[in-house]
């Protein structure tokens, strides 16, 4: 029997045991700060010098960078390398899925990548370190050494779209998967957090990981509450195990 396609659907909350906040949770950044919305919102990153400068302050202090992998993440690469096809479409910005070991072509990042850098003129792209080192050296809003324009980290700001193409790689695989885990994530923010529904309307079982409650817990075939940390790696493992799992033809 061919073993079933899983999909991971990972947010923010997948990756705070590894040091990184999330977002919106009860202790989210945007909730403590909402000024710090500005620093990643496009329109106030393009116009004003001086949001540019904290934002690179912002980057140069987060931890992203030197963040590893935890027991969720190396949980996923675990189910792979037990020969149960995965696909992961994340929300997060901290690689750490390809990190862990999961091949970058089983990872979609819906909103790109902070440990890169992109040229908003020439399109131009390089790692994050070597713009941060630039900071270190004196200069407090780097631009771009090809044609003199903003730099901004490869990220998906507030204000910008999704990669349309990687959108419809995700839509594809929500579509053609049989199991659908969103992990970690408020499910509030789209189109990704329509993914779980397309997956459910599509025949696949759904299961929620997330301490709060989601728009989607209703159409979830289990909803799990506990952390993350020891849920996720307990969960993938009785899929492994599982017997009485539906037919796939993905590979």
């Amino acid at each position: 029997m061919t073993k079933p396609l899983v999909a991971v659907l990972s947010g923010a909350g997948i990756s705070t045991d590894s040091g990184i906040p999330d977002y919106r949770g009860p202790q989210g950044l945007w909730r403590r700060d909402p000024e710090a919305e500005k620093l990643v919102t496009y329109e106030y990153y393009m116009g004003d010098p001086e949001i540019r400068r904290r934002s690179w302050q912002m980057r140069r202090k987060n931890r992203t960078l030197s963040a590893e992998p935890n027991a969720a993440h190396r949980a996923i690469v675990d189910l792979e390398r037990s020969g149960v096809p995965v696909r992961v479409i994340t929300q997060n910005v901290d690689g750490l899925h390809q990190m862990a070991g999961l091949p970058a072509r089983k990872v979609l990042e819906l909103h790109g990548s902070a440990r890169s850098f992109v040229c908003t003129g020439c399109h131009a792209r390089g790692p994050m370190e070597e713009a941060l080192a630039r900071l270190d050296a004196g200069e407090d809003d780097p631009p771009c050494r090809e044609c003199g324009a903003v730099l901004k980290s490869a990220t998906v700001m507030f204000g910008q779209r999704l990669d349309p193409v990687v959108l419809g790689e995700a839509l594809a695989i929500a579509k053609a998967c049989q199991v659908f885990i969103a992990v970690g994530t408020s499910l509030q923010v789209q189109p990704a957090a329509g993914l779980a529904g397309v997956a459910a309307d599509h025949g696949a079982r759904l299961v929620i990981v997330n301490a709060e409650p989601t728009p989607y817990d209703e159409l979830a075939d289990e909803v799990v509450r506990e952390p993350i940390g020891t849920a996720l790696p307990k969960l993938l493992r009785e899929l492994a195990a599982a017997e009485r799992l539906p037919r796939s033809e993905e590979g």
